[in-house]
């Protein structure tokens, strides 16, 4: 069952997707009343699938909060993954952020909306079948991720997938970039270098408190493998407890049955 809802975050109304395990029931008025005494308010939700229920007992789940990649139109959250999520049994939420779909504010890469990450996972606690509570940062959502597992203690692991480290070396790596940097940031890593380094995973890795998965395709092209190499190399130097995981030959995005098989081993990771 998959649910786009708005919460709020920073009293603006933003937008997410909700995922849930296969068979789980978790009903549209169940939800608006969960929603409506959290925030204290009714906010649109609309279902997108609808799953049998099954007559066995369930919950309580692990949850993942995935943090999508691109900006605006661009790599906004892949629905399908989140179907793909709650199949190895967790609770999914992803954040569209602000600015996006319909939500109020500004997508900022890795600034103000980070908040709209924050308040996703407070949503995640409050729901009542929720356990143990994961980030996973796909790509820019590496900033996310990374941003929002430093401010927080209890997240259970982190995963980067084909994440950005270093956003001023990505300023420099993507020429194809550097407009839209330099619009969102207002201006190049030269002219506000602490814009560039406060999005920069790289810089926060004596921070991250929980144990991270590094996934990396070695022939990625828009997230370069150095930047998975350099995130591993420094928890490693920390003593940090951190996995690779590299895809050889692949880039950014995997084949379907390649997919499939990182999934398995993400997954498995997480159960460790």
């Amino acid at each position: 069952m998959i649910y786009h809802i708005t919460y709020i975050s920073n009293n603006l109304r933003v937008k997410g997707y909700l995922g849930l395990p296969p068979g789980f029931i978790y009903s549209f008025e169940e939800l608006q009343q969960h929603i409506t005494n959290l925030y204290q308010d009714t906010l649109p939700i609309t279902p997108l699938t609808n799953d049998l229920p099954i007559n066995k007992p369930f919950g309580p789940f692990p949850a993942l909060l995935y943090c999508r990649g691109g900006i605006g139109k661009i790599g906004k959250v892949k629905v399908e993954w989140i179907e793909q999520f709650t199949q190895h049994g967790y609770v999914v939420f992803a954040p569209s952020y602000r600015g996006n779909e319909g939500g109020e504010g500004r997508d900022e890469f890795g600034g103000a909306e980070n908040e709209d990450v924050l308040a996703a996972y407070y949503f995640l606690q409050s729901l009542p079948f929720t356990t143990t509570i994961s980030i996973m940062g796909f790509s820019r959502g590496a900033i996310n991720a990374v941003q929002t597992t430093v401010q927080l203690h209890d997240v259970h692991k982190l995963i980067l997938w084909g994440g950005v480290s270093n956003l001023a070396q990505t300023y420099e790596e993507r020429i194809d970039l550097r407009r839209m940097l330099k619009r969102v940031l207002n201006g190049s890593p030269n002219k506000i270098p602490q814009a560039y380094k406060h999005r920069s995973p790289i810089y926060m890795t004596q921070h991250i408190q929980c144990p991270v998965l590094i996934m990396h395709g070695t022939e990625d092209v828009q997230v370069d493998l150095h930047h998975g190499m350099d995130m591993y190399h420094s928890l490693l130097e920390k003593q940090h407890p951190v996995e690779l995981h590299l895809y050889e030959g692949y880039g950014h995005h995997l084949t379907p049955l390649v997919h499939q098989q990182a999934l398995i081993r993400m997954f498995e990771w997480l159960e460790q």
